[in-house]
């Protein structure tokens, strides 16, 4: 089984990349394979279940049975793997095929999501609500503490900005890391545009370089980054992924910021 790569202070910077959600068993086998070629060690993060989509009508992914097959297959292949969960009950079969629990953004304050996710002893990734402050996540945080669990990472993913915008205060990576557990920074949905197709949330792609630039230098331990290799016939996300013909020139120019002494 694979182990996780190192995160956080004196570490290389990570990098936890994948599709927004798991399209087939195939898809994720060939974007972590792909991956791989291009950054070497890495986090691979997909979801067996979009429960949050816009329209009723959206792609959700196989489901939680399906979906921790499929992710406990990429384990035995070596791939350290993140996923979502959404509910309480999902939190001990989930840890059973990822190294990584992640709670959604929209999830962040959910007290028996955060214990329960604590209980399996795994890292516990907390997406920072954008409507939380900076400084408010660390209450999140500290319900998995209460477990007994100080594996925690910080998830930035940008704030709600007026409707249908999200914007980034780096000012907040700066206070979270404050609290003593790696910050990592999402640089695809923070160019969400929540809702911005109306039946679904659009993106501004080209921006997700700048930001990452920008978050890497202000110090984070980590970058998330959602890729396809045709962001245009994604499931989920699209609009807001990066090519993955973009994410060799882009991963090198993040590794030479962060070995600068700033």
């Amino acid at each position: 089984m694979p182990s996780l790569p190192p995160i956080g202070r004196g570490q290389p910077l990570a990098l936890i990349a994948g599709p927004c959600v798991i399209e087939s068993e195939e898809h994720v086998h060939f974007l972590a394979a792909e991956i791989r070629k291009i950054v070497g060690a890495f986090v691979f993060k997909a979801s067996f279940d979009k429960a949050n989509r816009s329209s009723v009508a959206s792609y959700r992914g196989p489901g939680l049975e399906e979906g921790v097959r499929i992710l406990a297959g990429l384990r035995r292949e070596g791939y350290a793997v993140l996923t979502d969960i959404h509910e309480p009950s999902q939190a001990e079969k989930v840890a059973e095929a990822a190294d990584i629990l992640q709670i959604p953004a929209f999830l962040c304050r959910q007290t028996d999501l955060l214990l329960e996710a604590g209980r399996t002893g795994r890292t516990v990734n907390i997406k920072k609500g954008q409507f939380v402050s900076p400084h408010d996540i660390r209450n999140a945080a500290e319900k998995v503490v209460s477990t007994g669990n100080n594996k925690i990472l910080l998830t930035e993913r940008g704030s709600s900005f007026g409707y249908n915008n999200l914007v980034v205060d780096m000012r907040g990576l700066e206070i979270m890391r404050e609290f003593g557990w790696p910050v990592i920074f999402d640089a695809t949905h923070s160019v969400q545009i929540p809702g911005g197709l109306g039946h679904a949330s659009g993106g501004e792609s080209k921006f997700i370089p700048t930001l990452a630039r920008a978050a890497v230098a202000a110090g984070v331990d980590g970058v998330f980054i959602e890729v396809h290799e045709a962001p245009e016939r994604a499931l989920s996300d699209g609009p807001n992924a990066l090519r993955l013909d973009l994410l060799g020139a882009l991963w090198e120019k993040l590794q030479a910021i962060h070995g600068l002494e700033l």
